[in-house]
């Protein structure tokens, strides 16, 4: 076995935890939930305005949202007669802009 492999064997990140990366990036690589992403990241809003902004059926959004929400991307709360979603915290802001910077380069 080389040197860098005998080094780099025991830093090897958990087989569970690269699955749960690779489910993230599966969440993260659909149109559709980065558009939302995207319209979340500037401003909190609910499904009627989300679905008239991005074109679609509320109930499209809606599918999606549940989506980026159990992936805990995006929170939920109720105001109202409406919920309204926003951004879980400050790190899927800067995934979604490192990720911006990195394609625009």
């Amino acid at each position: 076995m080389s040197e860098i492999v005998t080094k780099l064997k025991p830093l090897l990140p958990d087989t569970t935890l690269l699955y749960e990366l690779s489910d993230f990036f599966k969440i993260m690589g659909d149109g559709t939930r980065i558009q939302l992403l995207w319209a979340l990241e500037e401003s909190e809003m609910c499904v009627n305005d989300l679905a008239s902004l991005l074109n679609m059926t509320k109930s499209a959004v809606s599918h999606q949202l549940k989506v980026l929400r159990v992936a805990k991307l995006v929170k939920a709360q109720k105001k109202g007669k409406n919920v309204y979603y926003s951004l879980s915290d400050n790190h899927v802001k800067t995934i979604f802009q490192m990720a911006l910077e990195h394609i625009c380069e």
